[in-house]
This record gives structure tokens, sequence and C-alpha cells, in this order.
């Protein structure tokens, strides 16, 4: 893998950039090494470790955005888990209105969870109370954008302290 985390200047993940370019930002001092890899970088004149995590030597301001509402980003808030009886995984999951639609219920944060097939035909078109069900948690808009993006099962364990974008555990904020 040769792709580079990029740190803020204060520390907070902001991207994911190949070597070649974290390479031009070091070089160009605007960056500095945070942790290298084992592989050396050799040219004619210069020899150096091939970075694993740089930081800006600079602040770089990010405006907040808000998280879309979508499918995909309620399962990862939710960490693929159903809200109602626990199973966990990716293919098995759906999004269930806690509240119905036909009962009034919106298409909002508060009211979507993910939910295992089981337990969305065993809710049915009825609220938790009368189905006999409870949250596992109560469901909330998260407070922060996923900006970063990487394949499961491929996170450096270097990387794994900075990645702090969510409040909620790692897999959340690791797309597959």
């Amino acid at each position: 893998m040769t792709d580079v985390l990029v740190l803020n200047f204060t520390y907070e993940a902001l991207n994911i950039t190949t070597f070649q370019r974290a390479v031009k930002l070091i070089f160009s001092g605007k960056a500095e090494v945070v942790h290298d890899r084992d592989r050396l970088l050799i040219s004619p004149s210069f020899e150096m470790r091939l970075p694993s995590i740089i930081r800006m030597l600079y602040y770089i301001r990010r405006p907040m955005q808000k998280v879309a509402l979508t499918k995909k980003n309620i399962l990862l808030r939710d960490d693929y888990t159903c809200q109602y009886c626990g199973l966990k995984g990716e293919r098995l999951m759906t999004v269930d209105h806690v509240i119905p639609r036909s009962r009034g219920g919106p298409s909002t944060w508060e009211n979507l969870v993910c939910s295992c097939m089981r337990c969305n035909n065993r809710k049915n078109n009825r609220s938790p109370e009368h189905s006999n069900m409870t949250l596992r948690k109560k469901p909330k808009a998260p407070k922060y954008i996923p900006w970063i993006r990487v394949k499961r099962n491929t996170l450096p364990g270097e990387w794994y302290k900075f990645l702090f974008l969510y409040n909620v555990s790692i897999e959340d904020r690791i797309e597959s």
C-alpha cells in the first residue's frame, strides 16, 4: 500500500493521498513525516523511507457539512447492526422507520435505524412499543461527515489513532 494519511496541523485526519504527492509536500516544506514505512524511496542523490503519515505545517480550514441522509449512511452510523436484536452483517440489513411512514413517521436521522429483515418483518407497520420490541440505542444525526474512505481490512495499524472522525467505532468510518 502506497497511500499516505495526511493530517492537519492539529493532527486531525484530512485525507489520503499518494506517496508521490506526500513526497512533494515534504520537499516543498509544507508537511513533515509523522510515521514512515520500511520501504525506501531511492534516487541517485537522495534516499528516504516511504511516508505512511504526514502532517501539514499549517492549518487547513474545512467547512462543516451536514451528513447526507442516505441508506448507506444510516447503515454506517449503526455499524451494520440491527438496532432491535443486535445481529450484525452488511448483506442482511435494511433501513426501518421507527415510527412507520403510514403513521406519520418522517424520514429523518432520528426516525431511521438499521434493521435485519427478520426484525423489520416482525415489527411490520407498527411502532416498537406495539410490536414488543425495543431499540438498542436512540437514533441521532451524526456530527461529522466521513471525509476519509478506505477499503475494509486495508487500514494500516498506525493510522487508527488519527481516524477519530465519528464518536463511534472505526468500522463506521470505513467504506466497503
